[in-house]
């Protein structure tokens, strides 16, 4: 293998990872859908919709060809929304060849479906090997270079040592995970914790609250986690708390920021609209809700979220529903994973 690169998807998290990988020197190129993006980012090495402010480098090499971007690629990575996933793989299984490797960034569970990214790859592409990169990593930050942990999880470790020792950097670390599920829910189950988070600030709850909703909203990834075949554990790694906080906590998180406005009367159209790029964790929310109902595991949390974007459910309402639950004993989940035999 020569590790040659491509990343499809000009958004933040592409561009951004693309660039620093480009800066190191890495063998890479990078995908833009969109013609007119991809003439601001060659003309102007700018991309003001995605991380206004910063210069693309000089190193690094777009494309607006789909098949150049792949022809000859080692790694694919995909760096397009969850729902966006099937249809560009479908379009790429006519040019794919079965070694080349395929890397998620992608945070979330597809709407129509229920499933996880890895689950639609192995729909599509069932030869070829597949990770996923995830953890706390705002694209914003990466390409400034400022120090982030993420992690890489396949059920091949092999691979995903392989994409550890090409992706890390020197301000870009990557840990490995064998839990797939885990390291994939995780990453995706937290906006919708984000999104009630950045709801409660929006509405004017305090500190204590978001507290209660990211430590709740934890046990509740790791209940349905397990019950999905996760491992316990990788919710108390960078793909589970780790995210968690970082997506909670900053304004750079698009489901912080859309729960805000939702949080002060805006709709949910309004409020997506407002941000201007996808929210993640809105279609995560009714996958999510979904999942919960199926395999009847309760999530409130979820719930009520779910009640908020999807069922006008108020805001206020929701949280006193939550506040005056059937009382419980804290680490019920301990009970929980003995009977799933974890």
């Amino acid at each position: 293998m020569n590790d040659s690169i491509s990343i499809l998807g000009g958004g933040s998290w592409g561009c951004a990872l693309a660039s620093m990988l480009s800066k190191e020197g890495k063998d890479v190129i990078l995908w833009v859908r969109s013609h007119s993006q991809y003439e601001e980012m060659v003309n102007e090495k700018t991309n003001n919709k995605y991380l206004p402010g910063v210069k693309i480098p000089d190193t690094l090499k777009i494309t607006n060809d789909l098949e150049e971007a792949i022809n000859n690629r080692d790694i694919i990575t995909l760096a397009v929304p969850t729902n966006s996933v099937r249809e560009l793989l479908k379009t790429l299984e006519p040019m794919i060849r079965e070694n080349q490797i395929f890397v998620n960034l992608a945070k979330g569970i597809e709407e129509t479906t229920d499933l996880r990214i890895s689950q639609v790859c192995n729909q599509i592409l069932p030869k070829n090997k597949y990770c996923v990169i995830s953890g706390p990593s705002h694209a914003e930050e990466v390409i400034r270079n400022i120090p982030t942990a993420v992690v890489c999880a396949s059920i091949d470790p092999q691979v995903s040592e392989y994409i550890q020792n090409i992706f890390t950097t020197s301000s870009f670390r990557i840990y490995t995970n064998t839990d797939l599920v885990g390291v994939e829910l995780g990453g995706a189950l937290k906006n919708i914790v984000a999104l009630g988070a950045g709801i409660s600030d929006g509405v004017g709850f305090g500190d204590n609250t978001k507290a209660a909703l990211m430590t709740r909203g934890l046990y509740e990834m790791a209940k349905l986690g397990v019950a999905m075949g996760a491992n316990p554990d990788t919710f108390s790694g960078l793909a589970g708390v780790g995210d968690l906080i970082v997506t909670c906590t900053s304004m750079h998180s698009r489901n912080r920021r859309a729960g805000i406005l939702i949080g002060q009367g805006y709709s949910l159209t309004d409020a997506t609209n407002k941000v201007g790029m996808v929210v993640e964790g809105v279609k995560t929310t009714k996958a999510a809700y979904h999942i919960s109902q199926n395999l009847n595991i309760e999530m409130p949390i979820t719930n009520e979220i779910y009640s908020i974007l999807y069922l006008g459910a108020d805001v206020k309402s929701s949280s006193a529903k939550l506040m005056g639950r059937e009382k419980k004993y804290e680490l019920e989940i301990l009970e929980f994973l003995k009977t799933n035999k974890i």
